[in-house]
């Protein structure tokens, strides 16, 4: 008799592997976008102030990786608030989402950008 694997999607914060004392390292913002935006996803801001997902090959400041976002939040039909980790923290880098198109050099400048925020992907 075949079985059907099971297939286990990202747990919220499942990335994290250590964070500062209380809350200091996660804040709530607005993730936008119009897309499902699963938790460990990098991400970027925009001129607005809403959390996206990272964009290498932007100009407009979203290439720029600016946090992870904590749960998966699905903003195809409307902004929503999350919580982002956006200091001080240690993550898993093989449990982070990067967008399908980024390179090696661009991960690794998101990488240094995240570092210079104290999130240090280990």
């Amino acid at each position: 008799m075949a079985q059907t694997p099971l297939t286990e999607s990202w747990h919220d914060f499942g990335f994290m592997v250590s964070q500062a004392r209380g809350h200091r390292s996660v804040d709530q913002g607005v993730a936008s976008g119009a897309v499902l935006i699963p938790a460990g996803s990098v991400v970027a801001k925009t001129a607005a102030g809403k959390f996206v997902p990272l964009a290498p090959a932007a100009s407009d400041g979203t290439q720029n990786a600016i946090g992870i976002i904590g749960m998966t939040t699905d903003t195809t039909l409307a902004d929503k608030k999350a919580p982002f980790v956006v200091r001080d923290a240690e993550v898993n880098a093989s449990e982070l989402i990067w967008p399908a198109s980024i390179t090696g050099p661009q991960t690794t400048a998101a990488l240094a950008q995240l570092a210079a925020l104290g999130i240090i992907a280990r």
